[in-house]
């Protein structure tokens, strides 16, 4: 098969690493890629945003498969618009993208369904808003209706924080993304990261993962994109598994259908995971980054197949092994990220790194320059590592990182330490 993959961060070379490993890919292409993804596929310069030269690509090089990366042009319609060309496509529809691409429309969802979320109220002005804030009391969540690359939510603890959470959205900071936004309760929990094909109808689940979305040491900083993951997540036992699959993504795609618009592609569940049960924080119509970078090391299975079959309606048919093994994942960034950050710095020592026992480097923003790597973007690179355990996937992400020479990046140091305080326990 030819095939086509849409995006160029470190989710995309985990699945790019992954596809090129399948005997069903004859030719991979990414578009537009970056230096890492370049090693596994034919990166080409196409703009993803512009649906018409996308199709006009996958014509001219015959690609029979179209799997699509970031959220953007899902919730953009480029499935839909693959589809209507003939060209088969992963990922759910424009209408099923709104899981999404609109919290309120989840919220709605998840309220008439009776699947467990914060209570929650939506609001287009900012002195309602603020109202109903002073009659919940703090701490309380605020998040952008749209998508927002990852600035669209606020956990305030005062009411000035509040305040100052709704005027940014309502202010036209975030422009369309906060044309309305949502106020809900902050639970108390350990938030979690569950993932599931979906062809329509079945849902298949995929390993858990939890994620490290502050930028710092100690869970302290700004909420990034993801400073780091590991999988499996402890927190997700198999009990708690299938709770979630039967109280929360069974009736999603149950009410999707019932819409007319059934949900195919990966769902991402944000998950909390409270003293009375699973509840969900958010969807995600797309794998996770950093997440998918640790799913896709633990992947036994040809992922190929089980993309197929949920474009295809076919994932009763689909059985996914895993390995045992831990992974874990540290996200190296640009200082300054997530504010602002010079582009341009050089990275060396990759090589060696890569030499530690269990490890891969999937790149999130690099771009190559006459032989050399340079940063060219927030979050660059993602080491990863495989482990008997958590603790050991760790410790040989660490090495691995020690080993990269890079002045001008930063990370944390501490990524999975839930999981390894459960282990010192045991």
């Amino acid at each position: 098969m030819n095939i086509l993959l849409l995006g160029g961060g470190g989710r995309e070379h985990a699945l790019a690493w992954k596809m090129a490993a399948s005997p069903l890919t004859d030719r991979l292409y990414c578009a537009p890629g970056n230096a890492g993804i370049a090693r596994e596929a034919e990166c080409v310069d196409l703009d993803i945003a512009d649906h018409a030269a996308v199709i006009g690509f996958c014509r001219d090089q015959r690609i029979d498969f179209v799997v699509v990366g970031p959220e953007g042009p899902l919730c953009a319609g480029i499935v839909d618009d693959m589809e209507s060309a003939g060209i088969k496509a992963f990922g759910p529809s424009h209408a099923a993208a709104r899981l999404e691409g609109s919290k309120g429309f989840t919220k709605d969802l998840c309220r008439a369904n009776g699947i467990p979320t914060a209570d929650y109220q939506r609001f287009r002005t900012a002195d309602q808003a603020k109202a109903y804030v002073r009659t919940r009391g703090t701490p309380i969540v605020v998040k952008a209706d749209g998508l927002a690359a990852g600035k669209g939510v606020v956990v305030a603890r005062t009411l000035a924080e509040a305040d100052d959470a709704i005027d940014m959205i309502l202010g036209g900071d975030l422009g369309e993304a906060g044309t309305e936004l949502v106020v809900e309760e902050f639970l108390d929990g350990e938030e979690a990261s569950f993932f599931a094909l979906c062809d329509g109808e079945t849902a298949l689940p995929l390993a858990s993962a939890q994620d490290h979305k502050r930028a710092f040491d100690g869970d302290t900083g700004p909420n990034t994109g993801g400073m780091g993951a590991y999988s499996p997540a402890p927190v997700v036992d198999p009990a708690l598994s299938a709770r979630v699959i039967a109280e929360i993504v069974r009736p999603t795609l149950s009410a999707m259908k019932a819409l007319g618009t059934p949900y195919k592609g990966v769902l991402y569940a944000g998950l909390m995971i409270t003293a009375g049960g699973p509840k969900l924080i958010e969807y995600n119509v797309r794998f996770g980054d950093p997440e998918c970078q640790v799913l896709m090391p633990r992947l036994l299975s040809d992922l190929l197949p089980a993309l197929l079959a949920s474009r295809d309606g076919v994932l009763k048919s689909v059985d996914l092994r895993w390995r045992s093994d831990a992974a874990l994942g540290v996200v190296m960034a640009a200082k300054g990220y997530p504010g602002s950050y010079a582009k341009g710095s050089v990275i060396e020592g990759l090589d060696p790194a890569a030499a530690v026992e269990g490890v891969e480097i999937f790149h999130a923003g690099t771009r190559e320059d006459g032989g050399r790597i340079l940063a060219n973007g927030g979050r660059v690179l993602n080491v990863i590592a495989l482990g008997a355990n958590v603790t050991q996937a760790r410790d040989r992400a660490y090495q691995a990182v020690s080993r990269i020479n890079w002045p001008g990046g930063f990370c944390r140091h501490d990524i999975g330490w839930r999981a390894v305080e459960r282990e010192k326990i045991k």
